[in-house]
């Protein structure tokens, strides 16, 4: 149900970048050895939330904003 709507679309991407950069964090293993095909993603996902981590975190402010405003 979380791809028909935009912003539950928007919230499952930005935790899966928060997750997989957390797993990165914890255990490197478990998603640099998985940098082709379908787990792939998770190694990518792991990559945004390194490098552009300041963004993620005000995307994570903004999300929480509109969830406590709802």
């Amino acid at each position: 149900s979380a791809l028909f709507n935009f912003e539950s679309l928007l919230r499952v991407i930005l935790l899966m970048i928060c997750t997989c950069t957390y797993i990165r964090a914890v255990a490197p293993r478990l998603i640099d050895r998985n940098k082709e095909g379908f787990l792939g993603l998770l190694w990518m996902c792991a990559r945004i939330g390194e490098r552009l981590s300041p963004y993620v975190a005000l995307a994570c402010f903004a999300m929480a904003m509109s969830l406590i405003i709802q």
